[in-house]
């Protein structure tokens, strides 16, 4: 009666966090199959019950606050990533909600124990929890394949409801979580696709194409909050081409969206090797923006805010062929490296990242690729960051627009973002007269204090705006190509924008990958499309992406104008 009365209680609670009928459909068979799975062991179906109660409540807890942080759900996948640093991650940056989680978890481990010890039950013979078990686990999977297995789990990743269906749904999806030697990539046909014709090139120049990626900067217009002229212009460029940016995270993992950009792949589309393929993913891939152009005749830099030693950014960009790279400890007097760590300042940055730029083009006047990283907006909000007495009109400005104290941190920021890109852009024009440029400007993702605009304006579950940013395009004396180019862009999209726009020519990988751009619309990784599954099809079997568990060397690009 007791187990009964357990089952109930649990149906009704899933029931209500759950909602749709899919999703508590694959909840209870999951319940169900834990229940079973813990009554191996326990022997009777009243504790067995308790402590499948106390799982998913555990598990219901931890996907709130990664979909709260992270914008996505708790899946199986991740719990590699815990130790691997998200736990790290979330004692640095966000103490008291990591202190919070792991009270939490103690408590509902002391519950766990309490069970175990101190509820009474009667045990059934082991053959019959075992066939229970078996049982158990055939409906599971059942209903898994009966709500649309993989193909329709995997998108529910962003919806913020959902949060027990969503893991037991990725459990039984084995192939999104088995560990491989190699890199796993979900989006792959059988059959390869015919590359497209090379491209010629639509202008004579050769700019240079200087990438600047603005920590945690999107466009607050997104959320209809009103912005002052200034930043309008800075995140929409008068004569620029420029709009929103579709990402695949959200409030952090900066790499992830770096990966898109340098490789034209979405990091999703390798599911939980995504987290980690700036170590899974050097010298795998051979095609490149870095590498298309270097065989343009360019050279390649990274100028980054962050040390050699983070996160192994030094061995992936130079596996992609970036030979020059300019790490904040590295920068020379009057760079101060202690002073800007404590706040990341845009202005101290911008500054030293022009000085790198320029030393590197006067030792060498080859055209450029610069890849440039700030770290200023990142999170919390919660602590200001800048002097007292600076850019006070521009926190009063987004506090009378939003009166949440973390947007106005955000906005200030963003301000001096602002002033300092304006004068990095001034420096470049006056120490290179007349050399053509293309700069190339996104937000890597939303930083987690948009969760206070989303609570304050009732926005609603899963809103597709949390993974959106901005991009713009700043054609600098020369002549741009962006006819055609759509204002909604996916962040795997937009080295292939930016090839267009500076009228380079483009080998038959970017010339196919410009072709689908129309078919994918601003979604890569969640739009269906087969000829994106064979193109990436192509992509292995020349050797562009290498997944297998050895080293192979780097394939030949297909042919170039």
């Amino acid at each position: 009666m007791n187990a009964l009365l357990l089952w109930l209680a649990a149906a009704a609670i899933l029931a209500l966090t759950e909602r749709q009928p899919r999703r508590i459909l694959i909840a209870l068979a999951g319940f169900a199959a834990v229940t079973a799975l813990f009554m191996v062991f326990t022997g009777d179906l009243a504790r067995a019950s308790l402590l499948a109660l106390l799982l998913m409540a555990t598990i219901a807890g931890a996907s709130g606050v990664k979909h709260h942080h992270s914008g996505m759900k708790l899946a199986v996948a991740d719990l590699g990533l815990t130790f691997a640093g998200t736990i790290p991650f979330m004692l640095r940056q966000y103490r008291l909600t990591a202190a919070l989680t792991i009270a939490g978890a103690v408590v509902l481990g002391l519950a766990a124990i309490a069970v175990i010890l101190l509820v009474p039950g009667e045990a059934l013979p082991l053959y019959e929890r075992l066939a229970i078990l078996a049982l158990a686990f055939a409906l599971y999977a059942l209903a898994f394949y009966a709500t649309g297995g993989a193909e329709r789990w995997r998108r529910d990743v962003t919806t913020r409801t959902g949060l027990v269906s969503f893991f037991m749904a990725s459990l039984i999806d084995v192939a999104s979580w088995w560990p491989t030697g190699g890199l796993r990539m979900l989006d792959v046909a059988d059959a390869p696709l015919p590359l497209l014709p090379p491209m010629p090139a639509r202008r004579a120049v050769k700019p240079d194409i200087i990438v600047i990626q603005h920590e945690s900067v999107f466009d607050p217009r997104s959320y209809g909050l009103a912005v002052a002229p200034e930043i309008a212009d800075f995140l929409s460029p008068p004569g620029a081409h420029s709009g929103k940016l579709h990402v695949d995270i959200y409030g952090g993992g900066s790499w992830q969206t770096e990966f898109s950009l340098l490789t034209g792949l979405s990091s999703a589309s390798f599911g939980p090797d995504s987290y980690f393929l700036f170590k899974k993913g050097v010298g795998r891939f051979a095609h490149s923006l870095p590498s298309e152009l270097a065989s343009l005749g360019y050279r390649n830099l990274l100028v980054t805010s962050c040390r050699r030693a983070f996160m192994n950014y030094d061995g992936f960009y130079g596996g992609l062929g970036v030979e020059e790279r300019v790490f904040s400890d590295e920068f020379p007097a009057p760079f101060d490296l202690s002073a800007f760590e404590a706040t990341n300042s845009d202005a101290a940055f911008f500054a030293a990242a022009e000085g790198a730029l320029q030393r590197s083009i006067d030792r060498d006047p080859a055209p450029r690729f610069a890849m440039i990283l700030t770290n200023f907006n990142h999170g919390p909000h919660e602590v200001r960051l800048q002097p007292a007495g600076t850019f006070e009109a521009e926190r009063k400005f987004a506090l009378a627009t939003l009166n949440t104290p973390t947007y106005g941190e955000y906005y200030s920021r963003l301000s001096e973002t602002a002033a300092s890109y304006a004068a990095f852009r001034a420096a470049l024009l006056g120490q290179n007269p007349g050399r053509p440029m293309l700069i190339v400007r996104y937000g890597d993702h939303q930083p987690t204090m948009s969760r206070a605009i989303e609570h304050a304006q009732g926005i609603r579950s899963g809103d597709p705006r949390q993974f959106e940013t901005f991009f713009a395009l700043e054609a600098l004396n020369f002549e741009p190509d962006f006819a055609d180019l759509p204002t909604r862009l996916d962040i795997a999209q937009l080295g292939t924008a930016a090839l267009k726009a500076a009228g380079l020519p483009l080998d038959a990988v970017s010339a196919t990958r410009l072709d689908l751009i129309g078919e994918l619309g601003d979604r890569y990784v969640a739009t269906p499309s087969e000829r994106k599954r064979r193109f990436h099809r192509t992509l292995v079997d020349a050797g562009l992406i290498d997944l297998s568990a050895g080293e192979k060397p780097l394939a030949t690009v297909p042919g170039r104008a």
